[in-house]
């Protein structure tokens, strides 16, 4: 029964018996993940409680889903901790350009599922996946594998891999997804400067990115909306305006010590998708300022061992795979709460391990997971259990004590 049990312990985060092997930033990053997770999974329950039960008749429509989504993350989560890095990396340009050629085929006319205007889904039977967030993980450990071995590769590799990654934003920008796109394009400049490549292609790049984004808003109705929205949303309170203005309020009536889990009055029925892009106006209704400050402080966290993680890997890779996934998980939840607090305009971008959403949350729990094993491979020289420093010890004192002499 035991040689039974072991295998799925490996694979359960909260009972794999080796965690006590692992480095600290290993170990402390893999508790914080599963308290945002678990956080999260406590706000989506209340947030979506009501629009479930009034839609579906199901108050954990919503959440039992996002359980079954958590439990599959969680799995590839405890997979990807103990694959060692390099093999991960050996696979990882083959499943790239196969989710780049599903991104594309998502935009071909009656393929791809379309919600409110945005063609970003493919539906498999009744499963609707969405590569641009599946993406990802993928997207990071091919930037890293590039960039890491930049100076070694010929120019018609390099402009193949960037073509790649010119394809791959653009793909997405083409569904219409700005956000995700400038996010996506955001991680591999980062992930390219740390790699040392030259200032001047950086800035080129980077000049680039903008005026693609201002051809974007300014072909698009609904981003110049969105903009305008975001300069003055009391300008159509009514219309566009609207899910900014119930964010704030529901911001603003969270006060200190928010008003009690379970006890918002915005998610009833006055706030849009408040169980995926705006699912932090109702934590900080329910939790306040202080919840709201916490969860930051908990961002704040895992950023830094993020980049403590980076600068301890003492191969390029492995600190380039760090950074990414620092951008990602981070950086796009800072980019969510500022737009549910108006410091940024309305973007679709979930939170991470928050929001609802399979893709999403598969997703980042796997980018936590590569940031797991980076912190491992990173300090696995410096791990020494204390049976083995006793051993070392004893070996080391009996070496330095002086040869018997010959008895006379």
């Amino acid at each position: 029964m035991t040689a039974l049990l072991q295998p799925l312990r490996q694979i359960i985060p909260f009972f794999n018996p080796n965690v006590l092997e692992w480095s600290a930033e290993a170990r402390l990053l893999r508790w914080l993940t599963l308290l945002w997770l678990g956080i999260g999974l406590v706000v989506l329950f209340s947030a979506s409680y009501p629009v479930a039960d009034a839609e579906f008749g199901d108050g954990l429509y919503y959440f039992k889903r996002q359980i079954l989504w958590a439990f599959l993350g969680l799995i590839g989560f405890s997979v990807l901790v103990r694959t060692p890095l390099r093999y991960v990396t050996s696979l990882a340009q083959w499943g790239y350009l196969l989710l780049v050629g599903v991104l594309l085929i998502v935009l071909i006319p009656g393929v791809g599922t379309t919600v409110n205007g945005a063609t970003r889904w493919l539906a498999i039977g009744s499963l609707p996946l969405q590569p641009s967030e599946l993406i990802k993980p993928l997207l990071v450990l091919q930037c890293a594998t590039v960039f890491s071995n930049w100076s070694r590769l010929r120019w018609p590799t390099r402009l193949f891999w960037l073509g790649v990654f010119t394809l791959t934003v653009g793909g997405i920008l083409l569904q219409p997804n700005l956000s995700t796109a400038a996010l996506c394009g955001l991680a591999i400049w980062l992930i390219a400067l740390t790699a040392g490549l030259p200032w001047l292609q950086m800035l080129a790049t980077a000049g680039g990115g903008m005026v693609l984004a201002l051809i974007s808003i300014g072909s698009q109705d609904y981003q110049r909306r969105r903009i305008m929205s975001f300069l003055d949303p009391w300008a159509d309170p009514m219309h566009d305006g609207y899910q900014l203005i119930q964010s704030l309020l529901a911001v603003g009536s969270g006060g200190l010590w928010g008003t009690g889990f379970g006890l918002s009055q915005q998610k009833l029925f006055y706030l849009p998708i408040q169980y995926t892009d705006f699912i932090f106006a109702v934590f900080a209704e329910e939790f306040g300022l202080v919840g709201s400050f916490l969860l930051l402080l908990l961002l704040l966290t895992y950023a830094t061992f993020g980049l403590v993680v980076a600068l301890k890997s003492p191969q390029a890779v492995q600190q380039l795979t760090a950074v990414g996934v620092t951008v990602f998980l981070v950086g796009q939840s800072l980019i969510n709460i500022g737009v549910a607090t108006g410091a940024l305009p309305t973007t679709g971008l979930p939170l991470p391990l928050f929001s609802y959403g399979g893709s999403s949350l598969i997703a980042s729990l796997i980018l936590a997971g590569l940031l797991v094993r980076v912190a491992r491979e990173g300090n696995e020289a410096e791990v020494v259990s204390l049976q083995a420093r006793r051993q070392a010890r004893n070996r080391g004192s009996r070496r330095s004590l002086p040869p018997p002499q010959p008895l006379p």
